[in-house]
């Protein structure tokens, strides 16, 4: 879809590799999970279950506190170079700037308080802590609970409220929700997506090239 640049603009942007150069799910899952969480990853990766069956059944393999996980996480965060002037752009031009992430609230809140950025608008999977197990779920933009598709419901969502969406991401699960948007940037395996697919993008590595590009609308 063309990008009009008189209408009003949201910027989604992914959150686990996009954000943050590493996956926060997976590094947690590397540390805490009592079991072999790769095999159900493939069984994702195949298509065989949805991101909602992954969480459940992945971080049901965790044994470790809330407390743990975010102590374990604090000095290994690797954000993103140009993250925080992102921001400013976003401001700047007068862009709503939305994260909507297949990866957990709870570490996405711990890290953008630490970095004072707290009142950043995100939307992740819910997670609830009981006894050192936890438990998540999906809850897309009407309030009910999603099991697949939870990005793309929030591109929906925004284009019925009348914004151009611009889409930023890095996985494989970006792509179905960067197809409905009106722009995207694409880096990593969402890259070699949207060029196996033929769909527009435009490339970073860091969030320098997509300010830029911001500035310039």
């Amino acid at each position: 879809m063309k990008l009009e640049r008189a209408k009003k603009i949201l910027v989604q942007c992914d959150f686990d590799g996009t954000v943050t150069i590493d996956d926060i799910s997976f590094m947690l899952l590397d540390a805490f999970a009592k079991g072999d969480w790769h095999v159900i990853n493939q069984e994702y990766a195949d298509g065989k279950i949805s991101v909602g069956q992954f969480n459940e059944r992945a971080f049901g393999l965790v044994r470790a506190s809330k407390k743990d996980m975010l102590s374990y996480i604090e000095r290994r965060v690797v954000i993103r170079p140009g993250f925080d002037e992102f921001i400013a752009v976003c401001r700047k031009k007068g862009f709503r700037l939305v994260i909507v992430s297949n990866g957990l609230d709870f570490y996405i809140k711990k890290i953008f308080v630490d970095r004072g950025l707290a009142e950043l608008e995100y939307h992740a999977s819910e997670t609830r802590f009981h006894a050192n197990k936890l438990k998540v779920r999906y809850v897309g933009p009407d309030g009910s609970v999603v099991d697949s598709g939870f990005k793309e419901k929030f591109v929906e969502e925004y284009i019925r409220e009348d914004y151009q969406v611009v889409y930023i991401g890095n996985g494989t699960s970006d792509l179905s929700p960067a197809k409905g948007a009106h722009r995207v940037f694409a880096t990593e395996s969402l890259l070699e997506n949207c060029r196996l697919t033929g769909l527009a993008c435009i490339p970073f590595l860091s969030f320098y090239e997509i300010n830029h590009v911001l500035d310039s609308w």
